[in-house]
């Protein structure tokens, strides 16, 4: 894959998690997305964080799994 802007999805506190801009994501063989931006530090995180189109409500997240996995070390 090469590299596409992204838009992650961050947990929230007391006013919920939103949709955060600005991010480039790519992928290789191993599992998951690595995104990068240049105020936060590079990583790896599910699939399900990661969109690649303006989401409509940027409050509105994702279908988040049972005992999720929030970023990989």
């Amino acid at each position: 894959m090469e590299k596409q802007k992204a838009w992650v999805w961050f947990k929230g506190g007391l006013t919920g998690g939103k949709w955060v801009s600005g991010f480039i994501a790519t992928s290789d063989e191993k599992e998951g997305i690595i995104i990068e931006r240049t105020d936060f530090v590079r990583c790896r995180v599910p699939e399900w964080r990661v969109q690649f189109k303006e989401p409509e409500d940027e409050h509105k997240g994702p279908q988040i799994p049972k005992n999720p996995t929030w970023k990989y070390l």
